[in-house]
């Protein structure tokens, strides 16, 4: 069908379409509008929001505390089971208050079509719903106006429509009412079509519908959107790893003891049976969910600050492991506003400072500032750019930072160069007011504006320079005057070939006095004859700092794919501004190539080096950012259209421009850049980094604290000792006096160099053997002998002696047992101070580092000696958890034990480094004698 309608005359198009020039017959519209149903973006039903609050209370580490909370009931110790049920639940509440904010990409869809358009019904030109549109409507436009749907333009006025929401081209996009034949092309090359989401920049036309609602361009994006599926990222994968691996040990543990409580002890089943429990809530991490949710919850607070919003929270870590970005050129990479770089007049080449809307920039001539004489020809040509022109550059209004055009960013690109030289063309414009003009058009590519002056009437021209160039036999100097040569021709043609190569747009200008005064001229009246005056070259500018932030992103071994619906030149030229592109030539991959492509042959093409893609339509972008998750990679998608959002959501982590981005955008992503600078990117990928380093931090000092509340059920199993430590006391260490200290790892600054070295890989496991063995093979066998030795230091205070055997402490020294469980806890408490200061460093030196940078984990410190002695001393929690205050020396051994993980583990990493440190010398001795035998 769209062939047709793209091949079908003019005339031809209401026959196709069972129409008529006069319009629909208001009972057909209605007829059509029953059928075809209203012109509106379906909305597939999302999640409700009680079904993602349930959620979190039924993934794998909720049922498992679940579970615990149940056999805490069974075994009559409800204390436990509400202490279970209190972390799934201010788990969830927290969890989901992040992220209550569900994704409605479709209904941002829905927001950005205009809400009425002008139709012609019955021959009567009237203003209807939008969404009251049907196949077959005539629709009027003009600039300004949104378009409502996808239409075949019949008839066209100099037309120039915006479809940047959709394509992702920078410029405006000249319209035509012939019929037009083209196989496999671009979405941005059907120029006799128009489409739902876009905008007309300039002119006017009318075209006939032929798709509304979900049949539209951006409907099939709606579609396309609706069906990608959601996987859990990284962290998630990998905290349901920990989880499951916890979980097994956990259960296997509280089976055997068990077993051995019922036939190696004795005990009765029941007894047993809630002593198998005890080993499970032992090995049960508790604290780990709410403590990676905080930390995760503080890392995107932190992101906020660096103009990074992220919606969901297990973004803030895949950030950390991404190795691919994936990005738009118009408004990511570029300003998404046309500047005038450079203008050539008067044989000067005279380079325009700044960037994007905003009028404040300096002139310059081979590196000097112009003289009089440049000013002089500066001047001439900024008046006819200015005179010249149908475009508005409006100021800032109130509670507002950024300068705004009306009309074509070309038209108004040479406005804001005029401002930047104080040029205050509005004044002159009231002197000598336009009388007549020549609209521009695709066949004649100039404009032609008549203006009366003090000698009468003058015609300024603007457009393509060799066209305007053609119709000159004058060139205009500041000292005159005088008949254009051949040099000049060729020199102009040189000028111009310079600047098309560097991908910048070039228009010509040049004026001549008219005779006499006219209501109508002719365009033979007027364009000839002329006198040359220059060029003004432009282009949409990459952002300031993006050069950089490549290069960052480079040093931090995570690649830069430019994707874009512009022009291959232009894509080429603008990732060689910014570093994407050095030295080599770029393979430019085009959206039509990839329809081509198997899966294997993208594959093949993604892994070469300067690799492009331009002309490409949503589902290209999709289909490239699948292609890399195929591979392996984690995918940064960065986008701000409408042509954005399905592959914002296909990939990893989608980031939006929080600016200039559409709320079809900003809505698919997970993260949003508050400030649409590419920068903040590689700010947040740090961060990300550091929060998953941060997280293995806390879950090693948390899991170290399992070895010293596990051992003593060992102890009480294999020697009989009486329990040194009960499962209430297990929690009061979990869920109180451990939590804001690892909450506090959660805030450790990155660690020098964590952005030159390569991103983490998927198959990197977050509880590595490495980490496995420091927790629980050395940091908790220190503090499991720290807080034996100090459960067993009360029963010495006592009188008890090992001779007397094990039997003797219960029988004889019970009273000593609430002290001693006491003392034990109050050493895991303590020796976890020392654990912590060991945690913030993996290799380095806690003395380098320094022990008050992190000033949060030193209040941790504080709170975890208060809660302790809250705990202790005031009744409801000293009898809640079966304390009593030991004698003031036993506190004096406590505290001296919590220096000891911490010196142990600073030795541990001295021998490290020097290991490290040996391994590198060695390697570049290595590389040295291979240099030489070279």
């Amino acid at each position: 069908m769209e062939e047709a309608i793209l091949s079908t005359p003019e005339d031809g198009v209401f026959d196709l379409l069972e129409s008529n020039p006069r319009g629909l017959r208001y009972d057909e519209a209605a007829r059509r509008l029953d059928v075809e149903g209203p012109n509106v973006l379906e909305k597939k039903r999302g999640v409700p929001l009680w079904r993602k609050f349930l959620h979190n209370f039924i993934h794998f580490f909720a049922i498992l505390l679940w579970v615990a909370a149940v056999l805490s009931f069974i075994a009559d110790t409800p204390q436990l089971g509400y202490a279970c049920i209190a972390v799934v639940v201010i788990n969830a509440i927290f969890t989901f208050w992040q992220e209550f904010k569900a994704e409605k990409a479709i209904e941002s869809l829905q927001k950005i079509l205009p809400r009425k358009a002008r139709v012609l019904r019955d021959g009567e030109e009237q203003e209807i719903d939008a969404e009251d549109l049907v196949p077959g409507d005539v629709v009027l436009l003009e600039a300004g106006n949104s378009i409502s749907a996808d239409a075949r333009l019949v008839q066209v006025n100099e037309m120039r429509v915006d479809n940047s929401a959709l394509t992702g081209e920078s410029e405006p996009q000249s319209r035509r009412s012939e019929a037009m034949i083209i196989e496999n092309a671009a979405l941005a090359d059907l120029s006799n079509l128009v489409f739902a989401g876009t905008s007309v920049a300039s002119g006017s036309g009318r075209a006939v519908v032929y798709s509304t609602g979900m049949n539209t361009e951006i409907g099939k994006i709606a579609n396309l959107t609706q069906e990608v599926k959601e996987e859990p990222s990284p962290l998630q994968r990998e905290m349901g790893q920990i989880t499951k691996i916890l979980a097994v040990i956990a259960t296997c543990l509280g089976v055997l003891f068990f077993s051995l409580g019922v036939f190696v002890m004795d005990m009765g089943r029941a007894a047993a049976f809630t002593f198998g429990i005890g080993i499970i809530v032992a090995n049960v991490p508790e604290g780990l969910l709410p403590t990676v949710t905080l930390a995760l919850a503080m890392g995107t607070q932190r992101m906020a600050k660096q103009h990074a919003l992220i919606k969901k929270l297990s973004s803030v870590e895949t950030l950390g492991c991404t190795t691919v970005i994936c990005t738009d050129k118009t408004g990511t990479l570029t300003t998404n506003e046309m500047t005038v770089r450079e203008m050539w007049v008067a044989g000067r080449d005279i380079v325009i400072g700044g960037v994007g809307y905003t009028p404040t920039g300096d002139f310059a001539v081979d590196g000097r500032p112009p003289d009089d004489r440049d000013t002089g020809a500066m001047l001439k040509l900024l008046r006819v750019a200015a005179f010249c022109n149908n475009s508005r550059l409006l100021r800032p209004e109130e509670q507002e930072e950024q300068w705004r055009i009306l009309g074509d960013p070309t038209e108004a690109a040479l406005l804001v160069a005029a401002r930047k030289f104080r040029y205050d063309y509005e004044t002159e414009l009231r002197i000598f007011p336009r009388l007549y003009e020549l609209p521009f058009d695709s066949r004649r590519k100039r404009m032609t504006t008549t203006h009366k002056v003090e000698n009468g009437v003058e015609a300024l021209v603007k457009g393509a320079p060799m066209e305007v160039l053609g119709l000159c036999k004058r060139v205009w100097e500041p000292e005159g005057v005088r008949d254009i040569t051949e040099e000049d021709r060729t020199r102009v043609a040189e000028m111009n070939d310079r600047y098309a190569t560097q991908a910048l747009r070039v228009l010509g200008f040049a004026y001549r006095e008219v005779e006499k005064e006219q209501k109508h001229y002719e365009i033979e009246d007027l364009e000839n004859d002329l006198t040359f005056v220059g060029l003004a070259a432009m282009m949409d500018p990459p952002r300031p700092e993006v050069e950089q932030a490549i290069a960052e992103c480079r040093t931090a071994g995570i690649r830069v794919i430019m994707i874009t619906g512009d022009y291959g030149v232009t894509a080429e030229s603008i990732a060689r501004r910014v570093g994407l592109i050095r030295g080599r030539s770029a393979k430019v991959v085009t959206g039509p190539d990839i329809e081509e492509m198997s899966d294997e042959d993208l594959g093949s093409v993604l892994e070469e080096p300067g690799v492009l893609f331009a002309r490409v339509a949503p589902e290209h972008k999709m289909r490239i950012a699948l292609a890399l998750k195929e591979k392996g990679e984690v995918v940064a998608m960065t986008g701000d259209g409408v042509n954005d959002a399905p592959a914002l959501k296909a990939a990893d982590i989608g980031v939006a421009m929080g600016i200039a981005g559409t709320d079809v955008a900003k809505d698919a992503a997970e993260m949003i850049l508050t400030d649409d600078n590419f920068a903040s990117i590689v700010h947040a990928i740090e961060e990300g980094r550091a929060v998953y380093d941060n997280i293995k931090r806390f879950v090693t000092y948390i899991l170290a604290s399992n070895i010293p509340e596990i051992v003593p059920f060992l102890l009480f199993v294999i020697a009989k000792v009486p329990l040194p430590l009960t499962v209430m006391q297990i929690l009061a260490v979990d869920l109180g006096t451990d939590l804001i200290p690892a909450l506090a790892l959660g805030t450790e600054h990155p660690e020098p160099g964590i952005m030159r070295r390569p991103p983490r890989s998927q198959k990197e496991r977050l509880l590595s053997t490495r980490l496995l063995a420091r927790a629980y093979g050395f940091l908790g066998p220190i503090e499991a002998v720290c807080s034996l030795a100090a459960f067993f230091l009360v029963y010495w205070l006592a009188g008890w002696r090992p001779a007397m055997g094990i039997a003797a402490m219960e029988l004889s020294f019970g009273a000593a047992y609430a002290m001693a469980t006491t003392a034990c806890l109050g050493t895991i408490v303590s020796t976890q101070i020392g654990n912590g200061f060991a945690c913030r460093t993996e290799r380095e030196s806690i003395f380098k580092v320094g022990f008050t940078t992190n000033r949060f984990y030193l209040l941790g410190i504080l709170s975890e000696i208060l809660i302790l002695l809250v705990f202790v001393y005031l009744p409801p929690f000293k009898g809640l958890f079966e304390l009593q205050a030991p004698a003031g020396w036993v506190w004096l051994f406590m505290a001296a034990m919590a220096p000891l993980p911490l010196v142990a583990d600073e030795i541990r990493k001295y021998f490290v480094r020097r290991k490290r440190a040996h391994g590198t010398r060695k390697a570049g001795a290595e590389e040295e004698t291979l240099q030489r035998a070279a």
